[in-house]
């Protein structure tokens, strides 16, 4: 089961491709819904979840996924500047080993009869094969329709017809307290029920554009894709991620909702990405001291502590120091609520933007410009010059790191001695290799290749060194807390 979220969401048309599918697995009848108990104080629960499980189950499958696992990078002396003709008095290894197979494992369902199948991003992510198992045995391969790292939602094709399927509730979602059963494949074990309750919902634990549904139905690793039904047998959620300090279930699992996880899966069926509006500023909260400092009356909206050059939002004369209090008319509470409205907004809509510029109201038009890429836009950030880049953001795309000088906020919330020198490491990118091998926020990137690191401007130009010197890594000198340590990175596109 993953952790790793993100989410994104945008409203594009369909163009002429509809969707009339037959009457699906999840409808439950009267009876079925009306088997209930009798509880004190003149309530009623189900009397069991038989039934349900019985017409859903078949349109469960288990995702098996074959990828290609970097080897770890066996170390060489030489890398460490100085010692690249140093005398060692043992053979130092030539060669990296070989990439090696890896196996995972997760769960899916079928939304349509001709073989479109819902998972997870993170499931699926860089496989080289994918073989689906049915409820009754029957094994297929998949094909990757298109996936959405910001959302970790990705849709699978099998060949076929006649597919058991089942359908999202996309017009109400469930109530803090309402029933929820999760299908899924835990550890492994194949076709698994447990049932619970919605706890909560709304929640943030990560990613900008999805608000999770937080239940306490059991679900493990392995469970990643699988559907959450309610007592009618309709998707209400595609489990994600848990909550555990032992790697197990605590009774604390997140949700994708099912209207989002509708809007964001046929998108992906008909296009094989998700197109979502892009407004081109770097924004943070209105904490209680950014507002004190700007005389503002209460703590909501989003200060814009950038702006790409060239962007939609430059284009429109947005400014750093704008604080963004609605769009569209929409009140905006937060830096989190604007970007996933922004995301709402389809490519080349005019966008209405209410600003707070030196205690004045800005309105100001914008037009949506289409989101890049995660890469791409690492390109349009690393593109600015150094002096821009400071105290702003510092991302190097390609070595998955988000880097800046420290500031006295910094070192008072990571803990940073007043004479540690260094790049303060803010932000790392899930999987990359930096992850991989221990970075963390917090870090501080004292040299790159035996150079003092001071400005974002001084890694980018010992990554471009160690390009042009044809090196395919640079050797980091990184200070986690109080111990040092060597750790190179790749510099390759």
């Amino acid at each position: 089961m993953g952790t790793g979220l993100g989410a994104v969401l945008a409203v594009v048309a369909l163009g002429g491709v509809a969707f009339h599918w037959p009457e699906t697995l999840g409808s439950a009848t009267a009876e079925t819904v009306n088997k209930q108990v009798q509880l004190p104080g003149g309530t009623t629960a189900p009397m069991s979840f038989a039934d349900i499980i019985d017409r859903v189950s078949p349109a469960v499958v288990t995702i098996n996924v074959t990828t290609e696992r970097e080897a770890q990078r066996v170390p060489r002396l030489g890398d460490i500047p100085g010692f690249e003709n140093f005398p060692f008095p043992f053979p130092q290894p030539e060669e990296d080993p070989e990439p090696r197979e890896a196996r995972g494992m997760g769960s899916g369902f079928l939304i349509s009869t001709d073989g479109y199948i819902v998972t997870n991003n993170h499931v699926v992510e860089k496989a080289k094969s994918i073989m689906v198992t049915f409820n009754d045995g029957r094994e297929l391969s998949a094909e990757l329709v298109g996936a959405d790292a910001q959302t970790d939602l990705a849709v699978l094709k099998v060949d076929g017809k006649n597919f058991p399927r089942v359908s999202f509730e996309n017009r109400t979602k469930p109530r803090v307290g309402d029933w929820v059963i999760a299908l899924g494949n835990p550890f492994g074990l194949g076709g698994t029920a447990t049932a619970g309750i919605v706890s909560a919902d709304g929640r943030d634990i990560g990613g900008p554009y999805t608000d999770f549904i937080q239940i306490d139905a059991s679900i493990n690793r392995g469970n990643s894709g699988g559907p959450t039904f309610d007592v009618y047998g309709r998707v209400v959620g595609v489990n994600t991620a848990i909550f555990s300090p032992s790697g197990g279930s605590v009774g604390i699992g997140f949700m994708i909702p099912a209207d989002l996880a509708d809007k964001v899966t046929k998108q992906l069926i008909e296009n094989g990405e998700v197109k979502r509006g892009w407004l081109g500023v770097v924004i943070q909260n209105v904490t209680d001291d950014i507002a004190n400092s700007l005389d503002l009356s209460e703590e909501r909206g989003a200060i814009v502590a950038n702006v790409t050059p060239k962007g939609p939002a430059d284009k429109a004369g947005v400014q750093a120091g704008d604080v963004v209090i609605s769009l569209n008319g929409r009140a905006i509470e937060d830096s989190r609520e604007l970007t996933r409205l922004v995301g709402d907004v389809r490519v080349g809509e005019v966008m209405t933007l209410e600003v707070l510029r030196n205690g004045t109201r800005k309105t100001l038009k914008v037009k949506a410009g289409l989101r890049p890429s995660d890469e791409d836009l690492a390109e349009v950030l690393n593109g600015q010059d150094s002096a821009e880049d400071e105290p702003g953001s510092g991302l190097l795309g390609n070595l998955g790191l988000d880097v800046r000088s420290p500031t006295a906020a910094d070192r008072a919330r990571f803990r940073l001695p007043d004479n540690a020198q260094g790049l303060l490491v803010a932000g790392v990118s899930r999987n990359s290799e930096a992850a991989q091998k221990g970075l963390r926020p917090g870090d501080l990137i004292v040299e790159a290749s035996g150079k003092p690191m001071d400005t974002v401007g001084d890694l980018r130009a010992a990554v471009k060194a160690a390009k042009d010197s044809k090196r395919n890594a640079v050797l980091l000198l990184v200070r986690s807390r109080n111990v040092q340590r060597f750790v190179a990175l790749s510099v390759d596109e």
